[in-house]
């Protein structure tokens, strides 16, 4: 990644060059001067690999990259048992089809010692079916107590509705199922409290004034669009992730990939409001002008012979609350020598 500052002292104004695929223009409002790239394409594609790995780098940078990872993980009930298990499939996938020797493969052995994951994990998921799930359900504590609760006929009417459950069994009547002797029943390392507050939060349950917690009607009804929603989450991120690490490569085998961002704070969010107005415009103008171009280039590809490329042209915009001067000092201050010294760096 690459900071650079052009023009002698514009107010609050810089450029980030990232690595990846979609087009950031970082820039910080208030300034004077109009901000324009001067590296002509052509230089910027022929910028040398990144060279020698850099562990360190590479770790502060993903460290910032699993934060919103992590709030998805907490919000869709992803545990991380079930991550560890993807992460070591991942690990392994990659290691085989991106770093295998040519013409031999890689032994369990080498991946083994390419990606840290032990060698009997290397084998098992090297061996596994390509659809089967990892080994630990993804499925919370939370969403098993539901699933108990809506199929099991203890805890169902007649009509086979959810029963209302007393929260403890003092507050029900004799040999009546509640709720902690449910949620007991699922697991035994998180109390029945724990699970209430998340299904609570989830809007799930509601605990009613008698003491009862209650199943809401509507809380299985899916999300309209959501699965689609997941899909594109998991192939836009995928493809922008994939274009920053082609970038950073230190083998890079071909012209770096667009990917640039317009930055802009001190922003009050009657204003931030505005300029996602401005950025949705600016898209819908993008996205004619690139579909009408993709769709004339996709039919005179069809004449054409050899291997065919697909491609993936984006845009995304985010706001968030600016942490306190006081955080950014401290921030700044905690950062490793030679992120610091990254970020100061010039491009070519």
């Amino acid at each position: 990644m690459v900071f650079q500052q052009f023009g002698k002292k514009p107010r609050k104004m810089f450029v980030t060059i990232c690595a990846g695929t979609m087009f950031f223009f970082t820039l910080v409002a208030q300034s004077r001067h109009p901000m324009i790239d001067p590296t002509p394409a052509a230089v910027s594609a022929a910028q040398p690999a990144a060279g020698l790995p850099e562990p360190a780098l590479a770790a502060h940078a993903i460290a910032l990259v699993l934060q919103p990872l992590a709030r998805l993980m907490i919000d869709h009930g992803l545990q991380l048992p079930s991550m560890v298990e993807l992460l070591k499939k991942a690990l392994v996938d990659e290691a085989v089809g991106a770093y295998g020797l040519a013409d031999k493969g890689s032994s369990d052995t080498r991946i083994a010692l390419l990606t840290g994951v032990h060698r009997k994990d290397v084998k098992r998921l090297r061996e596994a079916p390509e659809t089967s799930a990892p080994a630990t359900a993804m499925v919370p504590v939370a969403a098993s107590v539901v699933a108990r609760w809506i199929s099991d006929p203890r805890f169902l009417n007649a009509d086979q509705t959810a029963l209302p459950l007393a929260r403890t069994p003092r507050r029900g009547n004799p040999g009546e199922p509640d709720f902690t002797a449910l949620v007991a029943e699922v697991s035994s390392d998180i109390g029945a409290r724990a699970v209430l507050d998340e299904l609570e939060r989830l809007g799930v349950v509601e605990l009613r004034e008698d003491g009862y917690v209650a199943l809401k009607a509507t809380a299985f009804v899916p999300h309209e669009g959501l699965s689609e929603s997941f899909h594109f989450l998991a192939t836009n991120v995928s493809d922008h992730l994939a274009t920053a690490v082609h970038n950073l490569a230190t083998d890079r085998r071909g012209p770096l990939m667009l990917e640039q961002s317009a930055f802009s704070q001190d922003l009050s969010p009657t204003h931030a409001a505005q300029l996602q107005l401005v950025g949705r415009r600016l898209w819908a103008v993008a996205l004619q002008q690139f579909l009408q171009t993709a769709t004339v280039l996709e039919q005179r590809s069809q004449a054409v012979e050899g291997p065919k490329h697909r491609v993936r042209f984006g845009v995304y915009f985010h706001e968030a609350l600016q942490p306190a001067a006081s955080q950014v000092s401290e921030a700044a201050q905690s950062a490793t020598p030679q992120t610091r010294r990254s970020k100061g760096r010039k491009s070519a």
